[in-house]
């Protein structure tokens, strides 16, 4: 691999070069800029690599890329990005443009730096390197570019079901974990599911003088009430049958959680809180965080909330909700058990909307062939274990990738972001140092994988 490791050493600047051009070009799906332009940005890069690549349309979204190229190997490997990226919002508090790179103190920043354009440079270069050096590609690799993933991938299931018979692949990387403050690389072996719901009571047709509280309802009342029917005195969700289906941890699973470097004291300041929820700690606050659902109220609205005062009774209010999902719950189950227990305790009015698409948990088996061999790599290239997490405590798409194209998917140890890249907030940035080092690990994975039987 050492001359592997020299190619992309020779060329890290155009790696560099490339995710600047990235970043250049604006891509925010919740606002739906630059989507289109990003999307044939990104073919035009996957054909400067000697990547086949077409522009798939889904049904009312914006385009997947996909891409293809052939190796050596009778197996095939999906990877998965993503070309949008998040709102800039607040833009007062970026050091220097979101949509213009800059490199600064060692760092690249700009939106989608690391949070998912970076991985692109680093696997074209990775898959770039293995060719010229070695003549030849270890196995054969394809892309799949989701466009909104920062907005839930409301389009990709249908779309991926469509072309299901292209993506299929043995197994599904998807965008490239970081490193940890000690250097140690990631390895996230799937998701948490999630449904997404709106909220929303109204009463009067429109807003009242609050003088009219004494006989005016006051639907914002109601609201709060449903809400708090929601999260026991316990601390657990409180929908009938919310846990049923949950799968427990299996031994291997809560030797991971064991294993894990323990993350909760660092957050906890970085946070500024006091504590975390029931005082937790180490394996408990692990097991929490990875092993349970949760239901969380996202925000809320209702009346005035702007500077002075306004005395206003509200016509109507809404509410966001997430639920977070593990193994084996369902959005679908979720949402009829709100449904239930909203009208069980008497709030047959509140209005239920749900947002985005719904994604089901996904989670890889730590003994999986393609996990066990991505960490044999990991610990070639980095000389030491990489952290495991038995899923993220976030979601992405990977729900329908499992169902329809392959049984094997998790998050590579590859990425060239860092737990302080300041992903989704301002002054997002890489550390340039690191696009090398990922663009190393991934060909050193891409061998690995292509040595399998």
């Amino acid at each position: 691999m050492d001359k592997v490791y020299a190619y992309i050493e020779t060329h890290a600047e155009r790696a560099l070069t490339l995710l600047e051009r990235l970043c250049r070009q604006s891509s925010v799906s919740a606002e739906g800029r630059g989507l289109e332009e990003m999307a044939e940005l990104v073919a035009t890069v996957m054909r400067e690599y000697g990547i086949s690549a077409e522009i798939l349309p889904t049904d009312g979204g914006p385009p997947l890329v996909y891409g293809e190229i052939v190796g050596r190997s009778p197996h095939t490997l999906l990877y998965y990005n993503h070309y949008d990226v998040q709102p800039v919002d607040p833009l007062d508090e970026w050091t220097s443009p979101p949509f213009e790179p800059t490199r600064r103190d060692g760092r690249l920043f700009a939106r989608g730096a690391s949070d998912n354009k970076g991985d692109l440079p680093v696997r074209l270069e990775a898959i770039t390197a293995l060719r010229e050096v070695r003549g030849e590609l270890p196995l054969s690799i394809k892309f799949v570019v989701d466009g909104e993933e920062e907005s839930g991938s409301p389009h990709f299931p249908a779309a991926v079901r469509k072309y299901k018979d292209r993506l299929a692949a043995d197994v599904c990387l998807s965008e490239g974990s970081g490193l940890g403050p000690d250097r140690t690389p990631s390895l996230v072996l799937g998701v948490k599911g999630m449904l997404y719901v709106e909220l929303s009571a109204q009463a009067a047709q429109v807003d009242a003088h609050s003088a009219y509280a004494a006989v005016v309802p006051n639907p914002a009342w109601r609201l709060v009430g449903a809400l708090a029917t929601l999260w026991g005195r316990d601390g657990r969700v409180a929908l009938e049958g919310f846990y049923d289906p949950v799968r427990p941890l299996s031994a291997q699973e809560r030797a991971v959680l064991e294993a894990m470097v323990d993350k909760a004291e660092a957050l906890r300041q970085a946070l500024g809180l006091e504590a975390f929820l029931d005082d937790l700690k180490g394996y408990a606050w692990r097991e929490r965080l990875y092993g349970a659902p949760t239901c969380n109220i996202c925000g809320l609205e209702a009346g005035y909330t702007g500077p002075g005062l306004k005395t206003v009774l509200p016509a109507k209010t809404r509410a966001k909700i997430d639920f977070r999902l593990v193994p084996d719950q369902t959005p679908q189950e979720v949402l009829a058990q709100l449904r239930a227990h909203l009208d069980r305790h008497g709030f047959t009015d509140i209005a239920i909307k749900p947002i985005a698409a719904h994604e089901r948990p996904v989670r890889t088996p730590v003994d999986d062939p393609w996990v066990q061999t991505a960490v044999a790599a990991a610990e070639e290239f980095y000389g030491r274990s990489p952290a495991i997490e038995i899923n993220s405590a976030g979601t992405a798409p990977m729900d329908v990738l499992v169902d329809e194209v392959t049984s094997s998917l998790f998050f590579a140890p590859a990425g060239p972001g860092y737990h302080g890249s300041r992903i989704h907030a301002p002054d997002e940035h890489i550390r340039i140092p690191d696009l090398a080092d990922a663009t190393k690990m991934t060909a050193m994975l891409l061998a690995r994988f292509g040595e399998m039987a």
